[in-house]
Parts: structure tokens; sequence; C-alpha cells
């Protein structure tokens, strides 16, 4: 069998329901994890035989997506922020959205030595990146999954990223010295248990219920807590920035300024939806 071959069976074997751009991506995917071929070696070595277990080990994987289990929990990674990171069903996966979350926060704080707490990490993603990506800061990220920070510590590990993992409940009084934060991120849940309906197999089948979804009745339950531990834990003009629900970002707006935080700004994503808040807690 030739790397051709080889993707044109792959390419057979999946659902036939999957759209031309999805499967085009998946393929891509799994080609660069099974035989670490980029385009431009499909290319210039397509007529290439492959090793013999290729054929099972694309049958494995189609069959695996042919069920509706996620692409990243199949090959075990994911990529963001330009590294890629171990998943597991422990964790979410990683959204191109919340790339643009640590873009604002990178682009809005350029000083050194910022003491930063990512709240709710489970890949660790987001405190991955903002260590890498942010000049010195100090970095400690937060799960109340135990399961979950041992993939975020995999990952910080494997990219050499000095992060401080701790497992706390987002929704109790945290361990935190008052005024030692400069910055705040969180990607906390805040799927309606209501939206269920309308999300996909994947998501819904596969990926852990208790990082999505908070009752319909307490929609912004981890934004509160979250904003108040903050404002003991922030130094007077520290920065607070969230992910949210794109139905509740007016309702996110207006509690963080009732709670006294100051210039609250709601953000678009690529796509148009309102996807971010950023504060600032000034005391």
């Amino acid at each position: 069998m030739t790397v051709n071959e080889a993707i044109s069976f792959f390419k057979g074997s999946l659902n036939a329901n999957l759209d031309s751009g999805e499967k085009s991506a998946i393929v891509r995917m799994v080609i660069k994890h099974v035989l670490n071929y980029e385009p431009v070696d499909i290319i210039l070595r397509g007529d290439h035989d492959v090793p013999e277990f290729v054929e099972s080990r694309l049958a494995e994987i189609a069959s695996r997506l042919n069920r509706n289990e996620p692409v990243q929990y199949v090959l075990g990674t994911a990529h963001f922020y330009g590294h890629d990171f171990t998943v597991t069903p422990a964790t979410l996966i990683p959204r191109p959205e919340t790339e643009q979350l640590v873009d604002m926060i990178v682009d809005e704080n350029p000083a050194t030595d910022l003491n930063v707490l990512d709240v709710g990490t489970g890949s660790g993603c987001i405190a991955i990146s903002l260590a890498m990506a942010l000049k010195f800061a100090r970095v400690t990220a937060f799960d109340i999954s135990a399961e979950a920070l041992a993939v975020a510590q995999t990952n910080a590990k494997s990219i050499k990223a000095q992060v401080r993992f701790v497992n706390a409940d987002a929704l109790k009084p945290w361990p935190m010295q008052r005024e030692s934060l400069d910055i705040v991120v969180s990607n906390p849940p805040y799927v309606c248990e209501s939206e269920k309906a309308q999300m996909e197999p994947n998501v819904l089948d596969y990926e852990p219920a208790q990082a999505l979804f908070v009752p319909d009745e307490n929609p912004l339950l981890f934004y509160k807590q979250i904003s108040q531990e903050a404002s003991l834990a922030l130094k007077p003009g520290g920065r607070l920035y969230f992910e949210i629900n794109r139905l509740y970002g007016s309702e996110t707006a207006a509690m963080l300024k009732a709670m006294g935080y100051d210039d609250v700004s709601v953000i678009t994503d690529s796509y148009g939806n309102e996807r971010f808040v950023k504060a600032v807690w000034r005391r």
C-alpha cells in the first residue's frame, strides 16, 4: 500500500455524512499523526510504500471516528497556540476561540514578572500558553479534577513550561494571598443544561460534563464565584478575563460592574459571537 492508497483507503472508511472540508482536515491530522507526513510530503512521496501496520491503524481510527469520537481524543492530541497538547476524556478539547483569549491577554500585558492564575485549567492550554508567551510570568493553575491536572502537568513538562498546578475547587475560597495576582483568567463551565439538545454528539457523548454544564437557573454560577474571589486576590489595577457563553455577555458584564469592577468590556470572537469579557479591579 502506498501513501496515496492509504489516504484513499482512510477517506473511504469515514462516514459519508462528513462534509468535504471536515473530512480533509481529519485526513491531514490523521496522516500527520500516523505517518508524520505534512501535505508537501504527500505530494513528494505519495507513491512510496507505507509500513504494514498502517492499514489496520487507519481502520481502527476510522472506526472510532465513525462512532462520533472526537479526532483529538482518538489521536490523543490537540494543537493550540503553537503547541501540541495531550488531551484525554478528562479534559476539554482546546478550541480555536480560546487562542483569541490568550492573544488578548498577551497583547494587553507586556510587563514582566506578572503573577497569573488560570481557574479551571483542564489540559492546561491557557496556563501553559501564557507561561510561554508572557515575560517571566509566574503562572498558577487550578482544577477540581485530579485527572485533568495530571494531563496538564504532562503537557507542561513536554512543552517545558513553568506552571504551578493546584487541585482546587473554583466554587470555594481560593488558597491565594490577598492582592497577590496581576491577572485572573478562566474558561469555566458555561453551557446551560437546556442547550444539550443543540450540541453535537462528539461533544455531548465524549467531553467531560463537569467541565461543560451549569444549571439553567444559575448560568453565571462560576462567574459569580470567580469574580468574587478575584476581587480579593487581584492587586489594584489587576485584570480579569473570561471566556463566556455568547448568550450571557451583557449579564456577565452587568454582574462585574455591580461587584465594583471597572473598564468592563464584552468582546466578540472571529465569528462575531460575544465570547469574552474583561474587566479591571481598582479597589
